[in-house]
């Protein structure tokens, strides 16, 4: 599905393609910095105290999360100059792409990045040693895994368009919604291998973030009746 994205809607565009090239860019410098931190706590600590371990780990992920959403603002600042430039250099005085555009494929572009990592992540893991459920453990780890991943790209795609429509208009308060249901899913993943309780939270906030979102890009439900009818 998030092939499919990027094949109809993104890459038949230049313009597109750069966007999200440069957000996908932005996600990974958040990745580095904020696994150089947890790098370095981790060292400067005692690896035999589980319960220290434990704490850095879920300190790592939320640090993590609030490091994507930073750089998503900058993103948007830098996205923002750009329109201002492009407006500038344009004959008619109008930007080839609107502000939402942007933000849908700037939330494609952290959503891809994201999800290939936690893929490579994943076949790094399956290389072995070892069987998955070997010790009794579920054996449905790596489906859940990738069902895991799916939802974090298109949830990544809709935080940008709501991120985005919430620094545009300043609706702060939208902003802090993107990061709390950034922060409930990453903290979420610390359910499993109790998979249930990561997967059906996370599909459920990825519902309500995809209707909001389809709502601040100008949707509507009788959109959706004449998408479902085929009306033009």
């Amino acid at each position: 599905p998030a092939f499919g994205l990027f094949l109809f809607t993104i890459a038949r565009d230049p313009l597109r393609i750069i966007i999200l090239i440069a957000g996908a860019f932005f996600w990974l410098v958040s990745l580095l910095l904020s696994s150089l931190i947890w790098f370095i706590a981790v060292k400067a600590s005692d690896p035999r105290d589980e319960p220290l371990q434990k704490g850095l780990l879920i300190f790592g992920v939320m640090f993590s999360v609030l490091l994507q959403e930073a750089f998503r603002f900058l993103y948007y600042k830098l996205l923002r100059k750009a329109i201002e430039g492009l407006v500038a250099l344009s004959e008619d005085g109008c930007s080839p792409i609107s502000i939402q555009q942007m933000a849908y494929v700037a939330g494609v572009g952290f959503g891809l990045m994201s999800g290939a990592f936690s893929m490579i992540n994943l076949l790094a893991d399956s290389l072995g040693p070892g069987t998955v459920g070997i010790h009794g453990d579920s054996q449905l780890y790596f489906l859940t895994s990738a069902f895991m991943t799916m939802v974090l790209i298109f949830l990544h795609t809709f935080w940008g368009i709501v991120f985005f429509h919430g620094c545009e208009h300043r609706r702060w308060w939208e902003i802090v919604a993107v990061v709390v249901m950034h922060l409930a899913v990453s903290g979420s993943t610390f359910c499993n291998p109790l998979y249930v309780g990561s997967l059906v939270p996370s599909y459920l906030l990825m519902a309500g973030a995809a209707t909001w979102a389809y709502l601040l890009s100008g949707g509507s439900a009788q959109n959706v009746r004449r998408f479902v009818l085929c009306k033009s």
